[in-house]
């Protein structure tokens, strides 16, 4: 099916400010390629409308009125087993974002987005790709780095990731340097002059090896081990 004829990305927003969950709705309903079929105002309602509606993409802020956004993902999650959860906030904190990664959200943007962007990054998150804020990414691998030192890992060559990324074949490299950079499997299939399906395979091979069930936390790896 062609992606002028793919049905519409269903999209649950979840937003305690009303004018802006208004205005994001108007915003995304300009587009055919997405479909706003509910909102809620706080966790519990949303919680309740992701049960109800089953939608593909939930756009969640993280300042909610009772329970905050990254504290809700898990009900969440449960109540929409098969909906990606997208945060769409102000926050810039970088424990905020490592947070919201660790509770199972699929990306993290900021409400600085534009329209077209924000449309292709659910489109993104629907299609099973991590979308991050460009300006959220050195944050995410300093995160990520903090969490690795707190832990004790050892960033030597003979470390445990360092072997798993030698491991890789060139292709799985060249894969993981597309994932780096933020590209979706589309953009690297394009680049690679590969077939999409074959992309999707070898992004498997690449997070299995790696010991990790992320693209984004696959990037930082290779970021923190200098592969890219």
């Amino acid at each position: 099916m062609s992606a002028s004829l793919a049905p519409p990305v269903r999209v649950l927003l979840v937003d305690d400010h009303t004018l802006f969950r208004r205005g994001l709705c108007a915003l995304l309903s300009r587009d055919p390629r997405v479909l706003v079929v509910g909102d809620a105002a706080d966790a519990g309602q949303g919680q309740r409308r992701a049960q109800e509606l089953q939608p593909d993409v939930i756009l969640l802020d993280n300042h909610l009125p009772g329970v905050n956004g990254v504290d809700a993902l898990p009900a969440l999650r449960e109540a929409a087993p098969g909906a990606r959860i997208v945060m769409l906030t102000v926050s810039e904190d970088e424990e905020d974002l490592s947070v919201a990664l660790r509770k199972g959200a699929a990306g993290y943007l900021l409400k600085t987005t534009e329209g077209e962007a924000l449309v292709q990054a659910v489109q993104r998150a629907h299609a099973g790709d991590s979308v991050i804020a460009p300006e959220m990414t050195s944050k995410l691998v300093a995160a990520y780095r903090g969490a690795a030192q707190h832990d004790g890992a050892s960033s030597q060559a003979s470390s445990p990731v360092a072997l798993a990324l030698g491991s890789l074949s060139v292709r799985e490299r060249e894969i993981l340097v597309g994932i780096t950079s933020g590209a979706s499997n589309k953009e690297i299939a394009r680049t690679l002059d590969i077939a999409e399906t074959t992309v999707k395979t070898h992004v498997q091979h690449v997070l299995h090896k790696l010991g990790v069930s992320s693209r984004v936390h696959a990037a930082v790896l290779a970021s923190e081990n200098r592969l890219v």
